[in-house]
């Protein structure tokens, strides 16, 4: 962003500090330039939508996100194409993610230890897709917003997903095709507990998108990142 503004000396060092962290040098007495920036759209918080594409079946198109977009969250896209969803860009550039009705998703073996943010996402969505999806390398979450591996081992529990809290992640088994066509014939009230953590709002309100009866407690979290969420949801929906 320096260098896009005209700072020509912003680079990557090759210096390391004690910790072993690379330094980043700033010389002063350079200047900026004034120009018309686009800021990137939040691809993390885009990828709830192209999830509520990928296990309802439809298409998701948000506008401004591309392939150009530096944010590590596009790869949570490649694990929604190797789910079974088409993900191709539009005559403008953006990113759409469609899943057709026939096409059933199917469960994922997959490191997100580099787009961890969307764990929960996955997790949320992994109950609706054939086979049984692993998540791994996200150990570190453990210790963010909540404890994010128990808190989606324990509020899948209570939509009565078998789900196995490993050391770096979690192993999730999908309902049966019996179980859904109960569930949704039958539909029960679940509150699922958010810990106050915006993302497990986000990504749980996505399985109830899905799931009749899912209803999300303190859902005031979410204006930690994006506060209108639920009303663009319920517009959507």
């Amino acid at each position: 962003m320096m260098r896009d503004f005209g700072y020509g000396q912003a680079a990557d060092s090759t210096d390391f500090s004690d910790t072993g962290r690379p330094l980043y040098r700033v010389k002063p007495n350079e200047s900026y330039i004034a120009r018309v920036y686009d800021v990137e759209p939040d691809v993390s918080a885009a990828c709830y939508f192209y999830a509520m594409a990928a296990v309802n079946g439809g298409r998701a198109c948000v506008i401004g996100v591309n392939r150009d977009n530096t944010q590590g969250d596009l790869r949570f896209l490649d694990v929604l194409e190797r789910m079974g969803c088409r993900v191709y860009t539009d005559n403008d550039g953006n990113i759409v993610v469609k899943r057709d009705t026939e096409m059933r998703l199917h469960g994922v073996k997959v490191d997100m230890g580099d787009f961890s943010d969307q764990t929960m996402t996955l997790a949320a969505i992994a109950p609706f897709a054939k086979g049984v999806t692993t998540i791994t390398g996200v150990a570190h979450i453990r210790g963010q917003e909540s404890n994010r591996i128990k808190a989606i081992v324990t509020e899948l529990g209570r939509l009565g997903v078998e789900c196995e809290e490993l050391e770096d992640g979690v192993r999730i088994v999908p309902f049966s095709d019996e179980e859904l066509e109960m569930r949704n014939s039958n539909p029960k009230k679940v509150c699922i507990e958010t810990y106050d953590d915006h993302r497990m709002a986000m990504a749980f309100a996505v399985a109830g998108t899905y799931l009749d009866g899912v209803i999300i407690e303190n859902p005031d979290c979410c204006k930690k990142t994006f506060d209108s969420y639920f009303d663009i949801l319920s517009c959507l929906m």
